[in-house]
């Protein structure tokens, strides 16, 4: 089983953390949260690694080496200029299996990575791991017809969405087909490109707990989380 982590952002939203360390390095509590994947991904069966670098790339490789310390095969895509979080799948080698999972390299979470990886059907082209979120207004909202007259007033109102957790599994055969060797794509656009050429791009909703750590308030609730009961992230 294979796993691509996308470790090469420059995380401009945690500085100054991200000036001197890249994001996947920035720890959760006394361990970066790019271990802590890489402990779960070995765990749930994964046994070859792959790492997205870019942005201080030199520390990352310094610090994960050969994956040996976790007994894991880890290789690295090298990326000379962005290739965005799609783009570099190009540049994996090696597709000899009939899927991948992509996981971006700041998510906190304790989903079963390897169960969705096992699930996903390769006549498929993508599986997209969902999270339930929910998002108030905090304002009265109005609605009036065209004459200017009320219809419905509701104050504060809560709307629900499912949102993309960062987590994916992509068929190899929709990689060779879609992603371009060195032409910059993004994961929703190479997933809607999929949905448009009349692929199947599977949605599977989850309510394991989950946190994209781009901003300074998402890294401390991690570290509250994480420090509370490490048991719940880590074999």
């Amino acid at each position: 089983m294979r796993a691509v982590i996308l470790a090469g952002g420059r995380g401009s939203r945690l500085t100054p953390f991200t000036v001197v360390i890249p994001k996947p390095l920035v720890p959760i509590g006394e361990m970066p949260i790019l271990e802590i994947l890489i402990r779960q991904l070995k765990a749930q069966g994964f046994d070859w690694i792959t790492l997205s670098v870019g942005y201080l790339s030199t520390l990352i490789e310094a610090y994960c080496g050969d994956g040996s310390r976790w007994d894991v095969r880890l290789d690295y895509v090298r990326e000379a200029e962005p290739l965005g979080t799609a783009g570099f799948l190009g540049l994996v080698d090696d597709l000899n299996e009939d899927r991948l999972l992509v996981v971006n390299g700041d998510t906190l979470t304790d989903l079963d990575m390897g169960q969705v990886y096992r699930e996903h059907d390769p006549s498929d082209a993508a599986t997209i791991c969902s999270n339930r979120r929910t998002s108030t207004v905090e304002f009265g909202v109005l609605d009036a017809d065209d004459a200017g007259l009320l219809r419905s007033y509701t104050e504060k109102p809560s709307m629900h969405y499912d949102v993309s957790m960062g987590v994916n599994v992509l068929s190899a055969w929709a990689i060779d087909a879609f992603v371009e060797p060195r032409a910059y794509v993004d994961m929703p656009d190479l997933l809607l490109r999929l949905q448009e050429a009349d692929k199947s791009v599977r949605v599977r909703r989850t309510d394991a707990y989950w946190l994209d750590m781009g901003r300074m308030s998402d890294l401390e609730a991690a570290v509250e989380v994480f420090s509370a009961d490490p048991g719940r992230f880590l074999p």
